[in-house]
């Protein structure tokens, strides 16, 4: 079953990116995600089941800490 990942969240994921950060913002979802490094800027496309078992956490954007 997929996860509830929406387009402006913020995903955590496992692995750092090479430029050190783990936190990667969500602009495309569907059969593969769209991101966007928090650190660098860069944006890739993966596909949903690789990103989906590495995420460690997701962060709303607007929603209490």
């Amino acid at each position: 079953m997929p996860m509830d990942v929406q387009v402006g969240d913020v995903l955590e994921l496992k692995k750092p990116h090479p430029c050190g950060s783990k936190e990667w913002t969500v602009l495309r979802i569907g059969m593969d995600f769209k991101l966007r490094c928090a650190g660098c800027g860069h944006e890739v496309m993966a596909p949903r089941s690789r990103i989906e078992k590495s995420i460690r956490k997701i962060i709303r954007k607007g929603a209490p800490l």
